[in-house]
């Protein structure tokens, strides 16, 4: 879908793919799987939206992404941390949206890419 609504969309998911070029899958998934995700999930639902709430953590969570200037990321991330935020907010453990995450991180960007990538 982003790539027929973004004008960039294409390139810009290739942009995001591309890092996967820059170190072995193994240690990505390690990365995505004992750091990045976790270290989301911790900080943007544990401890922002607890204290600022569901709407303002989403949307300081799409923010966040500006430093990217990857306007497809900029449009997705929010997305999916409204996904994750809402879960949060009717209850799930945190530890569950932990496991989430890294399953989506790891399944969405070394195992089902959106797009063929070149290893």
């Amino acid at each position: 879908m982003a790539r027929r609504v973004m004008p960039r969309g294409g390139e810009e998911i290739g942009d995001v793919y591309a890092l996967r070029s820059l170190r072995p899958a193994p240690e990505l998934a390690a990365r995505l799987a004992l750091v990045i995700g976790p270290a989301e999930e911790l900080f943007w639902r544990g401890f922002v939206q607890s204290r600022a709430g569901y709407v303002t953590s989403t949307l300081l969570y799409g923010g966040a992404h500006v430093v990217t200037e990857n306007f497809t990321l900029l449009g997705a991330a929010p997305i999916a941390g409204a996904y994750w935020g809402l879960l949060r907010a009717v209850g799930l453990p945190l530890g569950a949206l932990v496991v989430s995450h890294v399953a989506w991180d790891i399944w969405i960007f070394l195992i089902a890419p959106t797009q063929e990538v070149a290893d």
